[in-house]
Order: C-alpha cells, then sequence, then structure tokens
C-alpha cells in the first residue's frame, strides 16, 4: 500500500456481498434474534444515547437522510433515500450504508452497506416492539404491501414471536406471489388475499409496509378489530401515511423518538400534542404495555438511528473471526500526524521510482 504503512488507516468495509454471506453463514433467523437483543439492549439504555431527528432532503420523487447518534463511545449514521419510483426503472425504493466512528480518536471503525442491513434491522425492530405489545398466543399476521420488507417482517416475527401464520395482500398480485414463494419451506402456512380487507379476517397482527410516498388508506377502522395489534412501518416521511386517522384516535400509540414520529409517522395525522406511549420506557420497564386482551396497539414504526447503531454494533461483533469483510484504505494518516503534505510527497516519489 503505497499511501501508508499505519494500519490505523485501514477500516474493515462490508460489501453488499459479504453482507449476504454474513447473513447466510449466521443464519437469517439467528441474524435476526440476534440483532433483535442488541436493538432491545440499546432501547434500554435510551438515556444514554445523543438524540436528534433524521436530517431530510426532501424532493417530489423521494426524501435523503442522514441519522446519526452516539453513545458516548460510539458513534454511529447511516445514509439512507426513499425513492418509491425507483422500481419503475428497476431500482430499489431504499439504499443505505452505514458507519461506525470511535467517539475517543473521532477514527471510522466499520463502513457497511445497510441496504440489506436496514431491511433486517427494520423487521427486527417490529418483533422487540411486538414482543412487548402482543399477547403470546397472537401466531397470525397479515401482511399488506409485500415488497422488499415483506419477507424480513415475517421471518423476524416468526423467529421472535413464533408466527407461523402468514395472510399476504398486495395491489401486485406477482408481489403477493413472489413473497409466498420466497417463504416456502420456512414453517409457514401462507394465505393469498385478494383484497384488504380479507387480508385482515383473522389476523391478530397487522403489518402495513407500503411503498407510495402518499397519505393513503390502506387500512380503515372498520378493519380493525379488538385485540389487534398493528405494526405501521410504511409511513416514514411528511406525507405518507397508511391507516385512517380514526384507528389512531381509538389505539395505544408507541413510538421510537415521539419529536421524529410526529413529523413522519402516522401521527402526523393528529395535533402536535396528542399523547403517545415512548417503546424505550416499556422496555426499560418504566412504563406498561398491553393492558388487555381487548386493547387496539399501534407500533408507529419510521426508524431510529439507535436501531441503526444497533446494527452496526452487532456486524462489527460478528465479523470476530469471519473474512466477510475487505480492507478499505479510507484516512490518509501519516507517520507525522501534521506532515500531510509530505505524505503526498513521498508517494510521488514512490510511483516515479516503482
Amino acid at each position: 500500500m503505497l499511501a501508508s504503512t499505519n494500519t490505523l488507516n485501514i477500516v474493515p468495509f462490508i460489501s453488499v456481498e459479504n453482507m449476504m454471506n454474513l447473513v447466510l453463514d449466521i443464519g437469517v433467523e439467528t441474524f435476526l434474534k440476534e440483532l433483535a437483543a442488541y436493538i432491545e439492549e440499546d432501547f434500554a439504555r435510551w438515556e444514554h444515547f445523543d438524540k436528534t431527528p433524521r436530517v431530510a432532503a426532501h424532493s417530489p420523487d423521494g426524501v435523503i437522510e442522514l441519522m446519526p447518534t452516539s453513545d458516548g463511545a460510539l458513534y454511529g449514521f447511516k445514509y439512507v433515500n426513499g425513492h418509491p419510483k425507483n422500481t419503475r426503472s428497476g431500482r430499489q425504493t431504499v439504499t443505505a450504508f452505514g458507519v461506525l466512528s470511535d467517539v475517543d480518536t473521532g477514527y471510522p471503525l466499520l463502513l457497511s452497506e445497510m441496504t440489506i442491513l436496514t431491511a433486517l434491522r427494520t423487521a427486527a425492530t417490529s418483533a422487540v416492539a411486538a414482543k412487548h405489545l402482543v399477547p403470546s398466543r397472537h401466531k397470525t399476521m397479515t401482511i399488506i404491501g409485500n415488497g422488499a420488507q415483506s419477507e424480513f417482517q415475517a421471518l423476524a416475527f416468526k423467529a421472535i414471536l413464533g408466527v407461523d401464520r402468514l395472510r399476504l395482500y398486495d395491489i401486485d398480485p406477482a408481489a403477493t406471489a413472489r413473497c409466498a414463494r420466497n417463504l416456502e419451506g420456512r414453517g409457514f402456512e401462507i394465505v393469498a388475499c385478494h383484497s384488504g380487507h380479507e387480508s385482515v379476517e383473522g389476523a391478530d397482527i397487522i403489518t402495513t409496509v407500503t411503498a407510495d410516498k402518499q397519505n393513503a388508506t390502506i387500512l380503515t377502522d372498520n378493519m380493525v378489530g379488538s385485540g389487534v395489534h398493528i405494526n405501521a412501518v410504511g409511513g416514514d416521511c411528511p406525507g405518507k401515511t397508511e391507516l385512517h386517522r380514526d384507528i389512531l384516535l381509538r389505539s395505544r400509540i408507541f413510538v421510537e423518538y415521539p419529536e421524529q414520529t410526529r413529523i413522519e409517522g402516522e401521527i402526523q395525522q393528529l395535533p402536535g400534542d396528542y399523547p403517545v406511549e415512548q417503546l424505550w420506557q416499556v422496555i426499560a420497564g418504566r412504563a406498561k404495555g398491553r393492558a388487555d386482551d381487548r386493547e387496539v396497539t399501534l407500533f408507529d414504526s419510521v426508524g431510529f438511528a439507535t436501531e441503526d447503531f444497533s446494527a452496526l454494533r452487532y456486524v462489527r461483533d460478528k465479523l470476530v473471526g469471519r473474512n466477510v469483510h475487505q480492507p478499505l484504505d479510507l484516512l490518509a494518516d501519516p507517520d507525522e500526524p501534521r506532515d500531510l503534505y509530505g505524505m503526498l510527497l513521498r508517494h510521488g516519489q514512490k510511483r516515479t521510482t516503482a
């Protein structure tokens, strides 16, 4: 390596291929369970984290966001976009990458793809919330919106809550067929439904995870019976919702970070002072989850930076003893810290003599 022989400038980089290798080596359901434990652990120490709503750059076609946080020892951020129209040109709706750094030195410790990892952490977070809000007997889940997130949601709920009956619906029947096909042999009883109303029949858990950036009504009030838990995943930016407002008014609403969810979540439909409850307080034992079996609970999930932090922290720990990363020469780190220009000169000399 011509630039420097100092190993401090080498940062582990996890490519898409290596992330897939890591997930498959561990096993998808094991990965989700272990990742969920990290997410739950970090929610339980919520007060240790710096927190801010994500920094968003909105356009008519989508959004680009930065999601930073720190626990005082580690700093993490994710770059992520959301462009629903991308599917029309064969691109992903959501792509992402993330960095985990050492607060003491400011040096990056890990650079990773986070398109696949975000799908995993979103599903794991949904299941963590449901673990604290859903009666244990609930085993049937409806998934409305059978796009890129749907299989991950199903597998997370199976791995963490034992859900083994799925009712699937999408306005595109091909998406439902693909989801059902991908989940074959994973221990599910699957019913492909022809309407949203049909899909929620007999469901204990309803997951909404659609992509279009619009104020849609995926669930109407008459589709939600008593005792149901709603896992609202798709509404995650201003002007993008999935639930009829009346559902919110009769549900106990749990959120990640209220300051962000009021901007981006289902509760953007409600007054800014409408009371909601914070998931971390339930996980930390400071507040009660579901009060009784007839209560309607709603996890208004928009995704928060601590969850990405947990995911990066988990992945970094799983690198030990595995050859699933590439050394990335990312940092200019001369032997003499003040001699950055001299480093450039010496590199030029090596080039001429090579």
